[in-house]
Order: structure tokens, then sequence, then C-alpha cells
């Protein structure tokens, strides 16, 4: 009798020990691994960075100063300025993939997280559903 107590009490801690991780330090690791994720993907993308020199010159071409005729400034200033638009557009595109893929990543760890929470709650949902008779209709 005493070793059916002792046994029932290992199972119940061992439920509890699982249970406790899960909604504990797992929990904590999975947001932790999708705040990570975040951070690389904003990272590799270089939001900031890209914003604040959405304007400058596309890769530095005609960076310099340049004096001289008026004709050869205003092909200088031409240049810059088609540059810049360039560079502009560049930076739009490679900033709106970036916010693209971070939402569509925020998205996606909001449902994982979602499914954390819950799966632990599927064995008592089958339970009851087998208990109140309801039998799934494959066909």
């Amino acid at each position: 009798m005493v070793y059916y107590s002792v046994s029932r009490y290992n199972e119940d801690m061992f439920l509890v020990g699982i249970m406790s991780w899960w909604y504990g330090n797992g929990l904590r690791l999975r947001l932790k691994m999708i705040g990570d994720r975040i951070a690389r993907t904003n990272d590799y993308f270089s939001i900031g960075l890209l914003l604040s020199t959405l304007f400058s010159p596309y890769r530095q071409i005609s960076a310099g100063k340049v004096s001289g005729s008026l004709s050869v400034q205003m092909h200088t200033f031409v240049d810059r300025l088609i540059s810049r638009v360039i560079g502009a557009i560049v930076r739009s595109f490679m900033i709106l993939f970036g916010v693209i893929t971070i939402c569509l990543q925020a998205v996606s760890g909001a449902i994982i997280l979602f499914f954390w929470i819950i799966i632990p709650t599927f064995p008592v949902v089958g339970l009851l559903a087998t208990v109140i008779g309801w039998v799934p209709v494959w066909m």
C-alpha cells in the first residue's frame, strides 16, 4: 500500500514539474527565441540605418567635391541627384521587405506562442470529448 502511494506521488510530481517548466521556463525560452529571431531579422535588414541614410548617394557614386565650369557642376549635380533617387528607391524597397518580414515573423511567433500555451490542454479536451461521447466524423 505504501508503494502505491509513493508511486502515485512521484507521478503527480512529474506532471507538476513538466507543467511548471512548460508555463515557466519553457514559455520564457520560447518568448526569447521569438524575440531573438525578430532582432536578428531587424539586424539583417538594418532598417534604422537604411532610414538614416535614405537619401544618401547610392554606393557613394560621385560623392566628392567638383570644381570647374557650370556645365561640369550641373552634370555632377544631376549625377548625384540620380544616385540619391536610386539609393532612396533601393533602400525603400529594402525597408519595405524588412518590415513585411518582421511583421510575418511577429504573427508566426504569436501563433507559435498561442499553440505553446494551449497544447497541454489537448489531453484534457480529448478526455472530456471521450467522456461526453463526441467522436469526430472523418468521412
